[in-house]
């Protein structure tokens, strides 16, 4: 089972992205530490990251930053969420999207699955 990260420190919307993620087959990880984010994707390296801009008083832009220029990491993608819309920022630091909430669930998982493709077998042979 795939698991993706859920950065955010609302615990109410976390589970339920949690829910919806088991439904479609992911495991999940919360995170609602700031300091604990990149620590948690390098330990669990997940299928995907979704995270939301402010953990408690922190803009985790930076973190997206970081996770992106990180070599292990860069590949991961990154599915930024807010209440504001701060897309295009989100896209200019590495998101592979941006949702702004209240969004559908539905989008979010079209999202999921689009970004989250498994390695097709390489057929050049």
């Amino acid at each position: 089972m795939e698991t993706i990260v859920v950065v955010d420190d609302d615990e109410t919307f976390t589970q339920l992205l949690e829910t919806m993620l088991r439904l479609e087959g992911y495991g999940s990880v919360a995170v609602t530490q700031p300091d604990q984010i990149v620590t948690t994707v390098r330990r669990k390296r997940p299928a995907l990251v979704l995270m939301d801009i402010h953990i408690g008083d922190v803009d985790t832009v930076d973190v997206l930053r970081e996770l992106k220029s990180d070599a292990a990491l860069m590949t991961v993608p990154v599915i930024m969420t807010s209440g504001m819309d701060r897309g295009p920022e989100c896209m200019a630091a590495g998101a592979d999207a941006f949702f702004l909430k209240p969004f559908r669930p539905s989008e979010l998982m079209a999202t999921i699955r689009e970004l989250h493709r498994p390695a097709e077998p390489d057929d050049t042979t």
